[in-house]
Formats: structure tokens, sequence, C-alpha cells
């Protein structure tokens, strides 16, 4: 049955609509992923002398902190990993049986990169301690129980995909531990880091991880393998319709359409609805750069940086997936005689208008500085100039159909947030920095900032011709986003 399924996977892989179109990024993401083994492994095998020549107790020290780089893993698998996914339908009328559609989804997870890349920098750091004399026995338990705890990381994050409840009190405790870290209030790290340590003065501990692991792997196998029914999330909920028509958006014509079916896209759909949520959250990422609290955001440019992710975020999370949010109708609205520019002019304006929302949502950054605030009005501009128009071009490209009432499937996909968003988020971010770098650095400040703002001024004169050929590439790449749309695995 193994074989079986490996083979349905390698069909689905080559026979995808998108296979050579994402053929590009997969080879971007094949070299970001030797990147970053490669920043793991320098990091095992200099982090040890590092803190030793800062005269602190390396293997201390990273006890200490180990807790918050096991959290921070957790959050980034949130966004980035996707749990894997299969069309289970077909295969749960075949002689098939449901431990076996599990284990196998789930034992995708155990492959993921999310998983072994820690290996690159656990294992050269192991070795480092038993070349500095410590303890072999004590090492490699320390070793067996991170690596174990990384795993269970893993069955979290597909538990947390699952259960808001979960995530949010994940979420919230990490919050609370680092807000009160920072203000010296409450370290919880005192408390963590003797439990690190005990996995190396006691071995025996080590087993604590490993029993942990499978218990939570057993929670996770048993609550996929309860959910998995043919009509599981498919009952309907009883409730009192309204009525949503919106008629002051009839004055703009076609585009008020647009805007309608937009509008009631968000608030009617789970998934949309989160995503909207999750740009607002956006805005407070400033906090990290125009606080002081980590010195490493100190940098000129990485205001400027700080600035577009702050007004940007509906853009980013919402924007990057045009026209993704209408797959499931899409085939039906290309069969209707409507207009690409149109269509894409609703989506630019329900861009702009968010990304003003959230520039006045933002005034409370005065408080830091005019400066502060300038650094976030020029990123408005830029973004409503130049990555609004670089998020619908590449909406062209990223045919990820989206399923709004995936929240309620199981064995859904994240497709809110991934690894390619994250790839073509890239130049949305580094052109403003680059440009704004130019001006500083030759200039002033002043200039920086102008030369970003011009930028995004000469896009939105621009916008027309910009629409055109935007709407071209749409036209040729049609056929291809509704081949891809049709797929369902």
């Amino acid at each position: 049955m193994l074989k079986h399924f490996l083979l349905l996977e390698w069909r689905s892989f080559f026979r995808a609509a998108s296979f050579r179109s994402g053929m590009f990024l997969r080879i971007v993401m094949i070299l970001a992923a030797l990147y970053f083994i490669g920043i793991f492994t320098l990091m095992g095998i200099g982090l040890y002398f590092i803190l030793q020549k800062m005269e602190m107790n390396p293997f201390t020290t990273v006890n200490r902190f180990i807790l918050y780089y096991l959290i921070g893993d957790l959050l980034i698998r949130f966004f980035l990993q996707n749990t894997p996914v299969m069309n289970i339908r077909p295969l749960l009328t075949l002689n098939t049986t449901r431990n076996q559609i599990v284990g196998y989804s789930l034992g995708k997870t155990v492959l993921s990169f999310f998983n072994w890349v820690h290996i690159f920098f656990l294992l050269p750091f192991t070795i480092v301690l038993l070349t500095e004399g410590f303890d072999p026995v004590g090492a490699v338990a320390w070793f067996i129980a991170m690596f174990t705890l990384i795993f269970a990381n893993n069955f979290l994050n597909i538990l947390s995909d699952n259960n808001k409840v979960l995530l949010y009190g994940l979420g919230s405790i990490l919050i609370a531990a680092v807000t009160l870290h920072y203000y010296g209030i409450f370290d919880p790290t005192v408390y963590t880091a003797p439990i690190f340590n005990a996995f190396y003065n006691s071995p025996v501990y080590a087993l604590v991880p490993v029993f942990l692991l499978l218990v939570l792997a057993y929670i996770t196998f048993m609550f996929f393998k309860n959910h998995l029914y043919l009509d599981s999330g498919l009952s309907i909920k009883q409730k009192d319709a309204q009525t949503e028509n919106y008629t002051w958006l009839n004055q703009f014509g076609t585009l008020g359409t647009f805007l309608k079916n937009d509008i009631k896209l968000i608030k009617r759909n789970k998934r949309s609805r989160t995503t909207v949520t999750m740009s607002i959250l956006f805005i407070f990422y400033g906090l990290l750069f125009f606080t002081g609290a980590i010195e490493a955001y100190d940098g000129p440019m990485w205001r400027i940086f700080a600035g577009i992710f702050v007004t940007g975020g509906f853009l980013f999370t919402f924007g990057q997936f045009v026209p993704s949010w209408d797959s499931s109708y899409y085939p039906l609205m290309m069969s209707q005689n409507v207009q690409y520019k149109e269509y894409l002019n609703s989506k630019w304006w329900l861009i702009v208008i968010a990304t003003i929302a959230t520039t006045i949502l933002a005034s409370f950054y005065l408080y830091f500085g005019l400066e502060v605030y300038l650094a976030i009005l020029v990123g408005a501009i830029y973004n409503i100039g130049v990555n609004a128009h670089i998020v619908l071009w590449g909406g062209a490209y990223i045919r990820t159909p989206i399923d709004l009432n995936q929240n309620t499937n199981v064995f859904g996909n994240k497709q809110a947030f991934n690894m390619k968003s994250m790839l073509l988020t890239l130049p949305k971010l580094l052109l403003p920095m680059l440009l704004y770098g130019l001006g500083h650095y030759l200039f002033n400040p002043n200039v920086g900032y102008a030369i970003v703002a011009v930028a995004g001024i000469l896009g939105f004169a621009f916008k027309n011709k910009v629409f055109s050929i935007i709407e071209n590439i749409y036209k040729t790449e049609k056929y291809k986003t509704l081949e891809a749309y049709k797929q369902t695995s």
C-alpha cells in the first residue's frame, strides 16, 4: 500500500498543471534550502566558540535560550509548513484502511525539511561538545532530546492548524513570555534552562521528550482518524440569512459589482476573514524596528522595510492571492463578458483602500517621532504605486486554488502563507530598501524617502499602461489558470 501511495504522489506531482510554471520556484526553494543548511551548519560549528569568546558558558547559555529556539521553530512552521494533502475521497471507497491513509499522510510530515534542517545545527554542536571534553553519554542524550522536541513541534503544528484554541494559546504564551522577559518582570528561561541541562546531567531524562513525542503522534493520529469520513465537515449549520446589497457601490458600475463581491467574500468566509485579521497584525510589526527592541534592526534601511510591512499587511496576505480567492467560480466568471481590466482594477482599489486604512491606524507611530511615521507614509505610497501592481502581476502565475471552506476540512491545506508566496514577496521588500539606501548614503535620509515616494508616484501615474501589460499577461495565462483551478490535489 505504501508503494501505491508513493506512485499516486509521483503522478500527481508531474501531472499537475502548474508543474512547469512552478519549476523555477522549486529551483529557488532548493537553493534557499541549501543556504539555510549552510547557515545552520556554520551556527552549529561556531556558536560554542563565539559564546566562549564572549566569556559566557556556551552550553549553559544555549540551554537557557533553547526555549525561544523551539518556540520560534513552531511559529515558522505555522506560517510556512503545509500539512501534506491527499485526495482522500476516492480512497475511502476502496479497500484501503483509515489507518493506512492517516499513517501515510502523517508520515509525510516526518520527512519535512522543517524537521531535518535542525540536524545541521544540533549534530555539529554536539560534535563540538564531544571534542571539548563533555561527557559522551550526556551529549548524545541531549542531542536525542532536542531532536525529539523538534519532531514534537511537527505534530504540535499539525494540531494547531486544526485547533485554533491551541494556536492562540501558544501564541499568547509566547507573547507574554517575551514581553515579561524583555521588561525584566519575569524570566522564563530561569525555570526552563535546568530542564534542558538535565538532559545532559541525567541522560535518563531524555526519555521524557521521547514519551512526549509518542503521545503527540498518537493524539494527532487519532484526531485525523476520527475525522476521516466522507461527510466530515460537510454538514451545514442553519442560521438566519442576512441580506447585504451594498447598493451605494452601484454608482461605480462594473467596478462596484466586483467590490461588492470581494466585500461579501471577506465577510462570509472564515478563510478570508482570518487573512484580513492577520493583515491587521502586521501594523504592530513595526514595533520591532522603531522601539530599538532588536539591535540588528537599528540600521536606516530597516525603517523603510518596516514602513512597507506595516502598511502592506493586506497587500501581502490577501492581494498576493488574486485571483485565487475566486478560484471556485473562476471558470464561470471567465465564461461571462468580464473585462480583465475592470476585474483587476477592483482588486487594486481594494488594496488601496486597505493600505490607506492601515496607514491611518498606524498613526500611533507618531509617538516615536515624525521621521518614523514618514517612513510609514512613504511605504504606503510605494505599496499603492508599485507593490500593488507587482502583486497583481504575480497573481497571473500563482495558480493556487483556495478552498474558502477549508477550515472545516481536516485534511485541508494551508495556502494563506507558504514558501512560494514568501519568495515572491522578497522583491517587493528589497527594491524599496535599495532605492532608499541609494538616496540615504549618497545624500541624506530625506532624499532616500523622496526617491521611494517618487517611485510610488510614478507607478500611480503610469497605472493605465502597467494595467494594460498585466491584462495581456492574464489573457495569455488564462487557460493555464483555468486548468490549474480544476485540479483538487
